[in-house]
């Protein structure tokens, strides 16, 4: 007699674009059916609908402008418990049992960090109880409960972090991200039409992109999943064709040179003028930055004629005002001079783990932008990556003259 072969845990997440009304709320429900029909355990882990986090903080701000951050998480933790319930409703209508959590009653623990807490651990009894009993588990991503048993988030994003943590936590076989698009591509494909899905990618290339301003995964998320190495299948909502596959090792026998290109227009630039050129100073800056979370991306020092320097680095936009105000308590106690900022800049970059093994990419890069009359104001590099700021003016038409000129609408995927 032949044994019954182990059932699958699945982990599905769902983004705010694929369940942003009502009939999307049941196409992806029936989508989670035919997984269950396969005998599958599912847990789905949804955003909140469609534009609702936008919306709450619109209101947030029009009540206050400088909301407190608890608060904030109070408030901005609803939308994806108004989702969860609506899609447990939805399998209910089709005689699926499902039950609905919010991250703090299924033990999503994170520190007390709010706005942009950190998971320290799941608790997983009460999702295997409930999945045990034939149910489909249905959880508020991007959410947790702080050790001060405070309500939590976990940044823009952070559905995919829970995800891939809860992946972690249970032991899935499977994690899988749903978008409004089919994969991940070589760019995105709203701002670049020839831009090709790929059936690949690496974590650290998805790390890269991420971190260079690609909406496609929450880069804490991937860092998770490369950490435990759980393969993600990054699928469209709406096709059922097969996605990309992110994982450690792509199957090629050589990795192609650039794999994709970005362009992020969500940074600003600040300089601080007139630092004094001493040891010690950018660490006592950039010290009393991280301690106000602010998140730090390209850094420039300019060289020293006068025993003075300027620093320039590039922040989140949405930090801006915080950012600003941290850097001149700054420059006052470190005695310099002004603080300016330009909020209209870009962000281009290109990645691909094949420029370890090859020697001018960086020089080929900065080649096609000057053709192209298009100006660096900073350069930043890594192994795998090359990011340029831009005029924000220009940087689409950066990012369509890279892609093109790399050859990516030809990439084998």
């Amino acid at each position: 007699m032949q044994s019954k072969s182990k059932s699958k845990i699945v982990v599905q997440k769902y983004g705010g674009s694929s369940i942003g009304n009502v009939e999307k709320i049941k196409n992806v429900a029936q989508r989670i059916i035919s997984y269950a029909r396969g005998g599958n355990k599912i847990v789905v882990v949804v955003s909140a609908m469609g534009d609702t986090t936008d919306e709450l903080v619109a209101l947030a701000r029009k009540i206050n402008p400088n909301p407190s951050e608890r608060e904030m998480d109070m408030l901005m933790s609803t939308g994806e418990q108004i989702s969860c319930s609506l899609l447990a409703m939805a399998l209910h209508k089709r005689g699926v049992d499902a039950i609905s959590f919010t991250g703090s009653q299924i033990g999503i623990i994170t520190d007390t960090d709010h706005t942009q807490a950190k998971i320290l651990k799941i608790e997983t009894d009460r999702i295997k109880k409930e999945l045990n009993k034939g149910k489909i588990v249905i959880i508020a991503g991007f959410q947790g409960l702080s050790t001060a048993f405070e309500i939590t988030t976990l940044g823009r994003g952070g559905s995919d972090l829970s995800a891939v943590a809860l992946a972690v936590s249970i032991g899935a076989d499977l994690c899988e991200i749903y978008t409004d698009v089919g994969g991940i591509y070589t760019a995105d494909p709203r701002l670049v039409a020839e831009a090709k899905k790929l059936k690949y990618i690496t974590f650290d290339e998805i790390l890269e992109l991420a971190a260079r301003g690609a909406q496609v995964m929450h880069t804490r998320a991937v860092e998770v999943a490369k950490k435990f190495n759980i393969p993600l299948h990054v699928r469209g909502s709406f096709t059922k064709e097969e996605g990309t596959m992110i994982m450690e090792k792509i199957p090629f026998i050589e990795e192609p040179v650039i794999r994709g290109a970005t362009l992020a227009a969500n940074e600003a630039k600040i300089t601080l003028c007139n630092v004094q050129d001493k040891p010690g100073i950018a660490a006592r800056v950039f010290t009393e930055l991280a301690k106000q979370n602010i998140n730090v991306d390209m850094i420039v020092q300019n060289v020293s004629h006068k025993r003075t320097t300027d620093i320039s680095f590039t922040a989140p936009k949405r930090n801006l005002i915080k950012t600003l105000k941290i850097s001149r308590r700054i420059v006052k106690g470190i005695g310099a001079g002004e603080v300016l900022f330009d909020e209209n800049i870009a962000k281009v970059s290109v990645v691909g783990v094949g420029m370890k093994s090859h020697s001018g990419v960086a020089a080929k890069c900065f080649s096609i932008l000057a053709k192209n009359k298009i100006n660096i104001d900073m350069i930043s590099t890594s192994e795998i990556s090359i990011s340029c700021i831009v005029k924000k003016d220009a940087g689409k038409k950066a990012l369509k003259v890279l892609h093109k000129e790399f050859k990516l609408d030809k990439i084998k995927s």
